[in-house]
């Protein structure tokens, strides 16, 4: 494929994975967003369940950024090119993994319509842990994907595949979702603020992709003698 074609793919990517997950947590969350943490959750399980596919479906698109990525990245720097690979692959299953955590909910809440009272108190703690290990799996795939977009982003400024407000933008958006993160493990409730500047970076870098796509071939820059050195080097 051209480089136009796989920035538009990627673009599209990008978008998908945007309305995937944030559509999905929407849906899950109007389905369980009670205190109790299994409160609620068998009168709307089929909208829980819809949400869920809704998020695995981000999962794809995550993973698919990483593999189209590759060839644009690879001749420009072979380092971030694999690092970013491993990152959105890490992000994918640790995504999935937040929604197997997440649907856990559902058997959960049967077995305590079906139990007793001393049970019952037992299956509403397991329902919190499977939420809190959802949020867990969430952000270090956050924290996976803020270390590798850092480099994905230094190759967009350096070889001009963005214009460079872009990839300046997306280089502090990145760093305050990793930062964010890093903060929600640690117990302070940021997280979601300091994503906001990466999170409109992906819609506005999805877009620019569609539109224009990446160049074809190093940036004139790179023409010359110094195109010969190794890009893994740098």
């Amino acid at each position: 494929m051209s480089g136009r074609t796989i920035g538009r793919a990627v673009g599209a990517l990008f978008l998908l994975a945007f309305v995937g997950y944030g559509g999905g947590s929407a849906l899950v969350e109007s389905g369980s967003g009670t205190a109790d943490a299994l409160s609620g959750v068998l009168d709307h399980r089929l909208r829980i369940s819809a949400g869920a596919l809704l998020m695995l479906v981000n999962s794809v698109a995550v993973a698919g950024i990483g593999v189209l990525m590759l060839p644009v990245l690879k001749p420009r720097h072979e380092i971030s090119a694999y690092a970013y690979l491993v990152g959105r692959a890490v992000e994918a299953v640790m995504l999935a993994a937040g929604v197997v955590f997440l649907l856990l909910v559902v058997p959960l809440a049967r077995e305590r319509a079906d139990a007793g009272a001393p049970d019952a108190s037992v299956l509403e703690a397991l329902g919190q842990v499977a939420k809190e290990a959802n949020r867990y799996s969430y952000q270090i795939a956050m924290i996976a994907l803020g270390i590798t977009s850092l480099l994905f982003c230094r190759v967009l400024l350096r070889e001009r595949l963005v214009p460079a407000f872009m990839a300046l933008w997306g280089l502090a958006g990145y760093a305050a979702f990793l930062a964010g993160a890093i903060a929600e493990i640690l117990g302070y409730g940021v997280g979601l603020v300091l994503s906001v500047p990466g999170g409109l970076f992906e819609v506005a870098l999805g877009v620019t992709l569609i539109v224009r796509g990446f160049p074809a071939g190093p940036s004139p820059d790179r023409d010359g003698p110094a195109g010969d050195v190794s890009p893994a080097l740098r």
